[in-house]
């Protein structure tokens, strides 16, 4: 009689390793390795990350090593206290790893890297659940920049449109969006569709780290929207 493919015995005793472990120790190791070999870190924030954009400057930034990750990991390979941080005052500038950001760890001057993250800021599509910058109202009347088989999508969209002659007509005037209000996917589709980009990718400097002394200082952008950020600092000093 044919051995059944069923009649399999599983080990129940083998205990694979926990997933991501590898991949935490092998990031923290790389940053620690730039803490040696690069002379400054510095702790950005990304406002509506794109990831073509990101690399762009990644390539314009060759000669520097870029890390996003767990806040949680980057902190650790930093050291959270100073009993634990890896050079002095690094644990300063782990206390500054909030919200989506990561680090920079660069030879080039502060000024330098000031000046060009300063100037960084490139317009793009917002995305669902972004917020509006302004507010756009459509007219009642024709929409000639739309063909006549958008009618139906324009419709999903929550336009109150009809063909008349052939060309998708607003029944009413419509508004888009309210500037301050949060955008629904609806709403961001619509201004794709439009060709209004109401968002921009930046990269906002919160704080610098220089190895020579261990001199750490918060940056002008980081104090924006960072309550509570500086009062743990100077628990620390």
């Amino acid at each position: 009689m044919p051995k059944s493919k069923r009649d399999k015995k599983i080990s129940l005793t083998r205990v694979d390793k926990k997933p991501g472990l590898e991949t935490k120790a092998a990031l923290v190791e790389k940053v620690r390795g730039a803490v040696d070999d690069y002379a400054r870190l510095f702790v950005f924030q990304v406002e509506n990350m794109r990831n073509n954009k990101l690399k762009t400057v990644r390539e314009s930034w060759s000669h520097s090593k870029f890390f996003i990750g767990k806040n949680r990991v980057l902190s650790k390979a930093l050291g959270g206290t100073e009993a634990e941080e890896y050079a002095a005052g690094l644990a300063m500038l782990a206390k500054c790893l909030r919200n989506e950001c990561g680090l920079l760890a660069t030879n080039q001057a502060r000024a330098e890297v000031e000046e060009y993250f300063g100037g960084l800021q490139e317009a793009d599509f917002a995305r669902t659940g972004g917020i509006a910058t302004e507010t756009v109202v459509l007219d009642k009347g024709p929409l000639p920049e739309f063909s006549h088989s958008m009618e139906p999508q324009l419709r999903q969209l929550g336009l109150p449109v009809s063909l008349v002659r052939g060309v998708p007509t607003l029944l009413s005037d419509h508004t888009v969006c309210t500037a301050g209000a949060t955008l629904t996917s609806e709403q961001a589709r619509m201004l794709k569709l439009l060709g209004h980009q109401q968002a921009a990718f930046r990269l906002r400097l919160v704080a610098a780290w220089d190895k020579e002394g261990g001199r750490f200082a918060m940056l002008g952008d980081g104090r924006e929207g960072s309550a509570g950020l500086e009062d743990d600092i100077s628990d620390m000093e």
